[in-house]
């Protein structure tokens, strides 16, 4: 059964938006990669879009992906935009001859599991289920990111990073971007919970529908 989800979804090209379709109900609009950025008219039509039912930026985790996402993150109102991010995963889409050039698989290589716990971790809203887009009650802050040395030590980018892989998330992250991802996952007393010594283990990267621990796509 798919997936009904209020906000519009804006991925980079037809084969990702053809594989999002078989997991969601929900307007996908692809930015046909770079073209967005002198595309006029159709950054005016997601303007639209996201002030009448919200958009969900969902790119691939590549170079390329961020820049696009940046841009429409200054085009788009940030009040309307919710960010969802699938993982570092390495590997080739099966119509693709050979790997792309960061050898990381994009949207249209990920699996339902993958793209479900991206989406849900971005806040979307699903119809027919009564807790989408719940906010934490206690949400992180930058100061917290200080308290656990995340920020302002010598060792904090390479903490940032060691977060990032357990829990399966792009490296390319900035601590912006970290510090919103990690408020859809957790509230302060959960992430301080994860980050307490000897809990490294306890984390899985990807989980899914049969709670079974998934670590690669296809490829």
């Amino acid at each position: 059964m798919k997936l009904r989800i209020r906000e519009a979804i804006v991925v980079e090209g037809r084969y990702d938006k053809n594989t999002l379709s078989q997991l969601v109900d929900a307007l996908i609009i692809p930015t046909d990669g770079f073209g967005i950025f002198k595309d006029r008219e159709k950054k005016a039509f997601l303007r639209r879009v996201a002030k009448e039912r919200g958009v969900i930026l969902l790119t691939d985790s590549d170079g390329a992906g961020f820049v696009i996402r940046s841009h429409l993150k200054g085009v788009l109102p940030p009040e309307q935009v919710k960010q969802a991010y699938i993982p570092d995963l390495y590997g080739k889409e099966r119509r693709k001859a050979k790997p792309g050039k960061e050898g990381k698989l994009g949207v249209e290589g990920m699996r339902r599991s993958v793209l479900e716990q991206a989406l849900r971790r971005a806040g979307a809203t699903i119809l027919g289920e009564s807790d989408a887009g719940d906010t934490p009650a206690h949400p992180i802050t930058k100061a917290d990111f200080f308290r656990w040395g995340l920020t302002g030590q010598p060792e904090s980018a390479q903490r940032r990073d060691e977060l990032k892989r357990r829990l399966a998330l792009p490296q390319r992250l900035s601590t912006n971007a970290l510090l919103e991802v990690l408020n859809t996952l957790y509230d302060r007393a959960g992430l301080e919970a994860l980050l307490m010594p000897g809990d490294e283990k306890k984390t899985p990267a990807i989980i899914d529908e049969k709670g079974k621990t998934e670590y690669s796509t296809e490829g």
